[in-house]
């Protein structure tokens, strides 16, 4: 089995790389969704990254290969948080999310299996300190928000602003693992 990781993400590439996985990566651009049920669009958008990856290739290249999209956003009462575009966003973003509780939801799908398509949703619960103005500008002066769901990075400095986390942590980092090795337990298989 040959595997593509159908994402930019450096944290999705080095959550498989730790467990020994060797992988393609092979980032696809997709129009992404952005309102809706979080649940919902994270699945949406994994499947469309994952049938990018997919279209990628040459036929040739496809036999044996398996495909991984994967797609996180954070939610807050209803509203979804993806990547903020500027400091500004990412600060705005942040105090929404201090002191509160707020979920984070990765859609997984996982393409070429004989049996044709796996998928899954993790939805994880992170409560979040009460962020000061000191600590906001010191997490913003960091740049550690860009390119991460939510404004935040939890296997960085992104961590000092987490209290507790209930369910998948690698799932805030943005693939769940437990998750992708109940879809594609083979994985492991060397």
């Amino acid at each position: 089995m040959r595997l593509v990781l159908a994402s930019r993400s450096p944290q999705r590439r080095m959550l498989l790389t730790q467990l020994g996985v060797e992988l393609d990566v092979r980032p696809s651009s997709v129009v992404e969704v952005c309102e809706g049920e979080p649940g919902a669009v994270v699945l949406a958008n994994a499947r469309a990254k994952a049938a990018a990856g997919v279209a990628t290739m040459a036929n040739t290249e496809t036999a044996g290969v398996v495909v991984i999209g994967v797609d996180t956003v954070v939610a807050l009462d209803g509203r979804i948080h993806g990547k903020p575009s500027s400091a500004a966003d990412a600060a705005e973003t942040l105090r929404a999310l201090s002191g509160r509780t707020h979920e984070v939801f990765s859609g997984v799908v996982v393409l070429g299996c004989a049996e044709g398509e796996r998928s899954h949703v993790e939805r994880t619960e992170v409560d979040f300190r009460a962020l000061d103005a000191h600590w906001l500008q010191w997490y913003i002066d960091s740049g550690e928000w860009r390119e991460r769901a939510g404004g935040y990075a939890i296997q960085g400095r992104g961590a000092a602003l987490v209290r507790a986390v209930r369910g998948d942590w690698t799932n805030v980092v943005g693939l769940p693992l437990g998750a992708l090795l109940e879809l594609l337990p083979e994985l492991l298989v060397g």
